[in-house]
């Protein structure tokens, strides 16, 4: 698939690249980032294992590299790891469900169909 290793490294120098050309951009992130190291009721291992369910759900390989990395240092498993991932699968199920839904009613909506048919 990809190595990780690697990819990581080169998302960072990258990063870096971007941070130099438009350093309140990253200032900005890194805030937003960085918010939940504050945080009082979440611990940084449930903070990774949610964020992991979200790189997921949004397909960004940078953000799985880069919370993989976190939460082995906050002590995850793999099966926790797998748990949280469970999530997100169920969660790209119900999202493409309800939005299956949603674009019956918009069909139904445009074409005049009755709702009931």
């Amino acid at each position: 698939m990809l190595d990780w290793l690697k990819y990581r490294a080169a998302v960072k120098s990258r990063v870096g690249d971007l941070s130099k050309l438009a350093p309140e951009t990253v200032k900005g992130y890194l805030a937003l980032a960085n918010s939940g190291d504050k945080a009082q009721h979440l611990d940084g291992k449930t903070r990774e294992l949610i964020s992991l369910a979200v790189a997921v759900t949004t397909h960004c390989d940078g953000c799985i590299a880069s919370h993989v990395e976190a939460a082995t240092k906050h002590g995850v498993s793999k099966a926790e790891i797998a748990e949280a991932l469970g999530v997100a699968i169920a969660m790209n199920a119900g999202a493409a469900l309800v939005y299956t839904a949603r674009t019956l009613d918009c069909f139904d909506q445009m074409s005049g169909t009755n709702a009931a048919a």
